[in-house]
């Protein structure tokens, strides 16, 4: 069950990347946001995909369950912030080297990701059965 929730989750995981990644490059691009406000609104663009996408996809969670949404919001934040201050030391940490956007992204994501999963599995949906069950 595990491995099917990360195949899936990694792939949902991509998609809400691609999701962020644009608005954050659209923005950026046309210059309508700071970087980190960019940042943030590609993220948070992201997440709405990303709860509705796992809840019904990844973990199979078809009934809302009590309370999911506001811990899934409780989570997104702090990974939100942990996001953009990871993209904010990476382009500090890496300027004057090659891509230093798209790498700080990348490591960015990762994070942000990892802890997006394990907060989803073990806080956002616990206590749910496939299926919307309880």
């Amino acid at each position: 069950m595990i491995r099917k929730e990360i195949i899936i989750f990694l792939v949902v995981g991509g998609l809400t990347v691609l999701v962020d990644y644009l608005i954050y490059r659209g923005i950026v691009w046309t210059e309508l946001l700071e970087t980190n406000l960019a940042k943030g609104t590609g993220f948070l663009t992201g997440t709405v995909f990303a709860y509705f996408a796992n809840r019904l996809w990844t973990f199979d969670t078809r009934a809302h369950a009590a309370g999911s949404a506001w811990r899934f919001a409780a989570l997104y934040t702090l990974t939100l912030l942990i996001n953009i201050y990871a993209n904010a030391l990476m382009l500090s940490v890496l300027s004057g080297l090659p891509y230093p956007v798209q790498t700080a992204f990348v490591i960015a994501t990762g994070l942000s990701a990892t802890l997006n999963f394990l907060g989803m599995k073990h806080f956002v949906f616990v206590g749910t059965l496939p299926g919307g069950a309880t």
